[in-house]
Order: structure tokens, then C-alpha cells, then sequence
């Protein structure tokens, strides 16, 4: 499974505003970050799009996730960023070949179709499990309990 690099950005900049007093402008999550204000304002807005965050204008604008961040799970955000298309896509090849596999042995997924079905289903649920909220908790066990009101401070500075 391979995932853009906006899936990452996405993620962090939600644990991010997960733990923000009021909204985030764009700009200031890309400095917090060090990546590219352009490429993440493309996030941004894809989050946006599947609901995930608002934004609002004005000296005082940015954006705010839309939920409680233990209602908004990781696989929201690959979703909302890398799109809702499988991962595997089954292309018949046991039709192809030599000695192809005729139209009535096909009338269902082989074992190679079911297999990467599976993983990708036991994958989705997986990511499902998983919540921006769990992922700041984990962020304050891995780096501190000061971690976030240091970020709050940056933040409104």
C-alpha cells in the first residue's frame, strides 16, 4: 500500500488542530511543519471537501477540524486526501495467456483477488480504529505532557 505524502501531512496538521484554542491558518500549520504551503493548502482543502475541517476567513481565519477529534478517524483522512479507490484492482489475468481460464471459471474473485481483498479490508479497519484523538494521546506519551500547550503558545504567537 502506497499512500501520498499528503496522507502524513494530513494527518499531523489534524492532530494539530485537534489541540488548537481557535482556528489555524494555513501558513502557520505549513511553518510548524516545514513542508510546502502550497502542497498542504491542496490537503487542506481536500480535507475540507470530505467535511473534515472548515476554514473561515479574516485576520483571525484558518482552519478548525469540524468534529471532536475522536469522531474523526485516520481513515477519514487517507480517504479524504488519497481518494476512496481499492488499492488492488483485479484485472482477470487467469483470462489471458496461453491457456486463459475460460468466462465460467471466473464467476468469481480468485485466490490472488481474495487475498489482496482481505488485507486491504483488515487495512481499512485498522485505520478505522484509529482516531485523531488516540493519535494526540500518543503524541503526549511519546514526546510529553508539555508538548501541546508549548504548540498552543507557538501557535498564537
Amino acid at each position: 500500500m502506497k499512500m501520498s505524502a499528503g496522507v502524513e501531512w494530513a494527518i499531523h496538521c489534524c492532530v494539530v488542530l485537534s489541540q488548537a484554542d481557535g482556528p489555524v491558518p494555513a501558513p502557520r500549520l505549513a511553518e510548524f511543519h516545514g513542508i510546502s504551503r502550497t502542497y498542504l493548502a491542496k490537503h487542506l482543502q481536500a480535507l475540507s471537501r470530505a467535511g473534515l475541517v472548515s476554514s473561515t476567513e479574516g485576520r483571525v481565519g484558518g482552519y478548525v477540524l469540524t468534529r471532536p477529534a475522536d469522531r474523526v478517524t485516520v481513515l477519514d483522512i487517507v480517504l479524504a486526501v488519497d481518494g476512496s479507490e481499492p488499492a488492488f484492482r483485479c484485472t482477470e489475468i487467469r483470462q489471458n495467456g496461453p491457456l486463459p481460464a475460460g468466462p465460467e471459471a471466473c464467476t468469481r474473485p480468485c485466490g490472488v483477488a481474495r487475498v489482496m481483498h482481505a488485507a486491504e479490508q483488515a487495512w481499512r479497519a485498522s485505520l478505522k480504529d484509529v482516531t485523531v484523538a488516540d493519535l494526540a494521546e500518543s503524541v503526549t506519551a511519546d514526546v510529553g505532557a508539555g508538548t501541546f500547550p508549548a504548540l498552543r503558545d507557538w501557535l498564537a504567537g
